[in-house]
């Protein structure tokens, strides 16, 4: 097992693609911080509590995983919890384009810090929140794409 690792990301909310990538990470890394971004230019449908704590009930089966939140530069969060490593989840080459400009500039922030991608397990490859969202919105059966207890806050928020 190697350091701790960082999984960044807004996880609005969090999905079976999220926790496949941190089961992975999990295999890999011997510690897994699963930090969640205020990001407010995102305004995201969930505060950042409730992201956190879909987050700490979606992996608490699982060892060696943290949940935390984090405001500003993800590499400085990465400095701070003296992680070497961040990890991203490829979903689809549509993603590749972004999350390459973000290597590239968290390179120059820190160049330290390396970035590992990982990919779900391919029956979780087209979820994503947005995608979600709407589908719940509009009714949609959502036990494939997230646990019972999120559909049901997602269904709620969404009324």
């Amino acid at each position: 097992m190697c350091q701790t690792a960082i999984y960044p990301g807004t996880f609005d909310p969090v999905t079976y693609g999220h926790i496949d990538i941190i089961k992975r990470a999990q295999g890999i890394f011997g510690e897994i911080v699963v930090a969640v971004a205020r990001n407010a230019h995102k305004k995201p449908l969930f505060s950042l509590q409730e992201r956190v704590d879909m987050l700490k009930k979606a992996t608490a089966d699982l060892k060696g995983v943290t949940i935390d939140s984090f405001d500003g530069l993800v590499v400085d969060y990465a400095r701070k919890s003296k992680a070497s490593v961040l990890i991203r989840g490829l979903r689809m080459f549509s993603d590749f384009e972004y999350e390459f400009q973000m290597v590239l500039t968290n390179r120059k922030l820190g160049p330290e810090i390396e970035t590992i991608f990982l990919m779900p397990q391919e029956t979780y490859s087209y979820i994503s929140s947005k995608l979600l969202k709407e589908a719940a919105s509009l009714g949609a059966d959502l036990s494939y794409f997230v646990p019972d207890y999120i559909a049901k806050a997602l269904k709620a928020k969404l009324k």
